[in-house]
């Protein structure tokens, strides 16, 4: 049996016509968004220590030979860290301009020089931070810049992070739904509001002239977070 061409036709424009209507219904399907935020403690794995010395002399020459035979010793005293893990991050010489009172507008003559050189250590076994430390100071270290502790594998904590926070916002959303009486439906909208990485703790510099005590050194829990909002449709 042969439908005639415009019968076909017509049914073909009838079809068509109702397929805004149907997709204007869907996105009118009523919908429900909630935050969600996920945290996981860890245990900071490696430390960054800063040190250095620094010295002065009547003569550019006199302030590099003091400041190169303390910071040998400096440098004997950091044998049990890889050389990988010990960078140098400053190495300068200046003059040191005589102080007059009242001061000029211009520097006064050149009365010596101060030469310095700093080192940023990995320290990979936070543990013996306090150990690291008082070995610098007895070495002769007279700059010790602080310790921050961090946490070398953020990315992979930060992904138990986010996990947690979607459950979050789930959890909120069927907590929601079941209240008000209606079903939760797929979800048709999910965003990462942010993370936060662990704080790094920042110990104030001990001093260098050393006390023939132990350096007391806490590294302490580091928390990361994340945040996600997150878009369901509600079933009637």
């Amino acid at each position: 049996m042969t439908f005639p061409f415009r019968a076909v036709a017509a049914a073909i424009i009838v079809t068509c016509s109702a397929l805004p209507a149907l997709t204007q219904d869907l996105s009118k399907t009523p919908t429900i968004t909630l935050a969600g935020e996920g945290s996981v403690t860890t245990t900071p794995d490696y430390a960054v220590l800063r040190a250095g010395v620094t010295t002065q002399g009547k003569t550019m020459r006199e302030a590099g030979e003091a400041n190169a035979k303390a910071m040998t010793a400096v440098v004997a005293a950091l044998s049990s860290v890889a050389d990988r893990d010990i960078k140098t991050t400053r190495l300068a010489t200046q003059p040191i301009y005589e102080q007059e009172n009242p001061p000029r507008t211009t520097r006064g003559r050149i009365t010596g020089f101060q030469m310095v050189n700093q080192v940023v250590i990995n320290l990979r076994e936070p543990a013996r931070a306090g150990d690291l430390i008082d070995a610098l100071i007895a070495a002769g270290a007279n700059e010790i810049g602080g310790i921050e502790f961090a946490v070398s594998d953020v990315s992979k904590k930060l992904d138990e992070a986010r996990v947690a926070a979607v459950a979050d916002a789930r959890r909120k959303a069927e907590l929601y739904a079941k209240a008000a009486g209606v079903g939760l439906g797929r979800v048709v909208g999910l965003s990462e509001q942010g993370v936060q990485s662990p704080m790094q703790y920042r110990m104030a510099a001990p001093s260098a002239s050393g006390g023939g005590g132990e350096t007391p050194v806490m590294q302490g829990e580091s928390t990361l977070r994340a945040s996600v909002s997150m878009t369901f449709q509600i079933i009637p």
